[in-house]
């Protein structure tokens, strides 16, 4: 009797319980902030947010824009070279529009603080300008962060050096794409980072643009074509194969679905090899989806916050390598191509894309009297 009586005891304080948890405890504040310097970029951003907070539905917090900020803000970055300051930026905020609208998070307007540079050159070579505030950020720079939250409750600081030295073949003049040797014999290019530089992480990919015409009316078309990304060792080489099979039919896919189209010509490929730092490839290995059962996964910041603050994100940089390869520049340099002439040919008369109207107005193809079958009339 004293068991069942105990275990109805029990029972009746388990049916008692409040089911609701009450999150709304000690809430130890934290500053959220991302920042990535790139020497070929003009505009440089840092986001910085707050983790939030409150009482009922977090997903219907986070649409609320406010929830996600701080008061007041104050960022600056300062450059260094050997040792010495040279520069310091004073950021200001601004509104942009480019967030994806698929998050769980406000969107597409967020707040970011910026500040202005001229880029590199693709050689790394720094541009000048009579204020000196505006000149391109220095490759050889250590570059610190400086974060104040509400007037100095909390202070986020970092620092990162520049990914710099990727070089590729690419950015030869002779550099061909040659997707097709024999009609329907699709072979691959390799696009090689002949390079790393100070790199852990690489990145490559090709935009490829080509124009529709109708009429007098003329259009450009372009998609983006990921070739892939890989962790690399600092001043190794990396190459990416671009698959002449995959190039055609992913020209067949992006053209527009027009009757009125009279005609397609080729207008070239940007190649755009990105690098990330040590930091960032860290950043990223950390935070990639878990493998694991027990879903335990580390953090990672290279950010340190004062007065006992919780601080998450990363301040690091990426080195941004584009060129652009043109179908042909001149009739003079007709020898520079995009793609070589079997390619082109395939593109124009090929299985894959030869009933989308293609033509070729390269001047190699259009030499009088000696003009090829696939060359524009």
């Amino acid at each position: 009797m004293k068991i069942l009586l105990c275990l109805f005891v029990g029972l009746v304080a388990l049916s008692s319980c409040n089911e609701k948890i009450d999150f709304q405890g000690a809430f130890k504040e934290t500053v959220v902030v991302y920042g990535l310097l790139d020497q070929a970029d003009s505009l440089h951003y840092i986001k910085v947010n707050r983790a939030f907070i409150g009482p009922g539905n977090a997903l219907d917090i986070a649409q609320i824009p406010d929830s996600n900020y701080f008061d007041d803000v104050e960022v600056t970055v300062s450059e260094y070279l050997d040792g010495n300051l040279s520069r310091t930026w004073i950021l200001r905020d601004t509104l942009v529009n480019t967030k994806d609208t698929n998050g769980a998070f406000y969107a597409p307007q967020e707040k970011v603080y910026y500040f202005k540079t001229l880029p590199t050159g693709i050689n790394e070579s720094i541009q000048t300008s009579t204020d000196p505030q505006q000149s391109s950020l220095n490759r050889f720079g250590i570059y610190k962060l400086s974060v104040i939250v509400d007037g100095g409750k909390y202070t986020v600081s970092g620092q990162t050096e520049l990914v710099r030295g990727i070089t590729s073949n690419v950015t030869s003049q002779n550099f061909t794409f040659k997707f097709a040797d024999d009609p329907a014999e699709y072979i691959p290019t390799g696009v090689t980072a002949s390079n790393t530089g100070n790199s852990f992480v690489l990145n490559a990919n090709l935009d490829v643009e080509f124009y529709e015409h109708e009429g007098t009316n003329v259009s450009v078309k372009s998609f983006n074509w990921l070739l892939g990304e890989a962790d690399v060792l600092p001043n190794s080489s990396k190459t990416f194969s671009a698959l002449g099979a995959t190039f055609y039919d992913l020209i067949a896919a992006n053209k527009t679905s027009n009757p009125s189209i009279d005609k397609r010509t080729f207008k070239g490929m940007w190649i755009t090899f990105t690098g990330g730092s040590e930091d960032l490839y860290n950043y990223i290995v950390v935070n990639r989806p878990s493998s694991s059962l027990a879903q335990s996964k580390p953090s990672y910041t290279n950010l340190t916050i004062n007065n006992g603050g919780n601080v998450l994100g990363i301040f690091s940089s990426r080195q941004t390598l584009r060129v652009f390869k043109p179908f042909y520049t001149s009739p003079q340099q007709a020898y520079i191509r995009a793609i070589d002439k079997k390619s082109t040919r395939e593109l124009c008369l090929g299985p894959k894309t030869g009933m989308l109207l293609f033509c070729s107005n390269h001047p190699g193809d259009n030499v009088v009297n000696q003009e090829e079958a696939f060359a524009c009339q």
